[in-house]
């Protein structure tokens, strides 16, 4: 037997008996002495595990036929349906329970924690029924992204390849459970497909309907932003605050609008920044790339940059001292 295929000997790490008792009474007084990040004492808590899998089975209702289950027919399409939608159901009730349960013991409020389970299962109803409306509005970004995008050759390749209508569809799904007061829940699945796609957008956000994102990557889109029908995102771009206002103690004011209004049938190119509340793209106009636009601009604008002034010089030739060349 070689010496790569003996077994580890047993000892004693390396700390010592002594060097893990210290760093165990070290761990402890860190959680003792700063209360944040930790989360002792407390029952309930979402489980992420089990939002994502919530949304990957919603995600299935919402395009059958082209993520698990692919047998489907006409013939077995209903029950197919009947069967994933029990399914669902009480796995929805139970994570909205905890999600519940969880802002009410953050409140200190014990005492309506036997209420979550009946609100929980009334808000699943709610937002079950809602499905079919978003399916509506996932059909027409479909559409939207397809009609968007030369380079698209069908709806499926839209479907199954594209990022930008991945960020869309989890935005959907989880704006809905935004609206219905379970905010936390909401913000993992967007946080999810914000891992996946570059594309970040908060459930709060208010969003029309053809809504296309192309290539997604690092698209952000803050809570309070207002979007109409038919508007088409490129990368980088930015919905943003202008800055956060703050009360007397210094502490950041919520709820306020911060972000800014895009609307109808407008469209913003690569890595242009929009931000502020008060600030309103008005319908139909057009975003030029790198433009950076803290006021309001009206219906059927057109917003560039001057274009910049480019050197070019060869390599053979006398280049200026300060030009810089790289090689890929």
């Amino acid at each position: 037997m070689t010496a790569a295929a003996n077994p580890l000997p047993k000892t004693n790490s390396a700390l010592g008996a002594n060097g893990l008792d210290e760093l165990a009474r070290e761990l402890l007084g860190s959680y003792l002495g700063d209360e944040r990040a930790r989360r002792i004492s407390h029952r309930y808590l979402p489980s992420r595990e089990a939002i994502v899998e919530i949304l990957e089975a919603v995600l299935d209702l919402m395009y059958p036929g082209y993520f698990g289950r692919q047998d489907l027919s006409q013939e077995n399409l209903g029950s197919h349906i009947a069967e994933a939608v029990a399914t669902l159901a009480p796995k929805v009730e139970r994570e909205m329970e905890h999600c519940l349960c969880y802002g009410r013991e953050r409140e200190a409020a014990r005492a309506a924690l036997s209420d979550c389970a009946p609100r929980a299962r009334e808000l699943t109803q709610v937002f079950l029924r809602r499905l079919p409306e978003i399916r509506g509005l996932l059909v027409r970004d479909v559409q939207a992204a397809f009609d968007g995008d030369p380079a698209a050759s069908n709806l499926d390749e839209v479907i199954l390849a594209y990022p930008g209508l991945l960020a869309v569809s989890v935005y959907r799904i989880a704006h809905a459970l935004h609206d219905l007061g379970v905010p936390l829940m909401a913000r993992i699945m967007t946080e999810w497909a914000h891992s996946k796609t570059g594309c970040d957008i908060h459930p709060g956000a208010k969003i029309g309907a053809a809504f296309f994102v192309d290539h997604a990557t690092g698209v952000v889109i803050g809570e309070t932003t207002e979007i109409g029908e038919g508007v088409k995102l490129y990368q980088g771009v930015t919905l943003g605050a202008l800055s956060f206002p703050k009360d007397s103690s210094g502490q950041i004011i919520r709820g306020t609008k911060r972000h800014p209004t895009v609307e109808s049938g407008s469209t913003l190119y690569a890595n242009a920044t929009v931000l502020g509340g008060q600030t309103v793209v008005g319908a139909g106009s057009v975003i030029g790339g790198s433009v950076f636009l803290t006021h309001s601009v009206p219906p059927r604008s057109r917003v560039s940059l001057k274009e910049p002034e480019l050197r070019v010089a060869t390599r053979e030739g006398a280049a200026e001292p300060d030009a810089i060349y790289f090689d890929i």
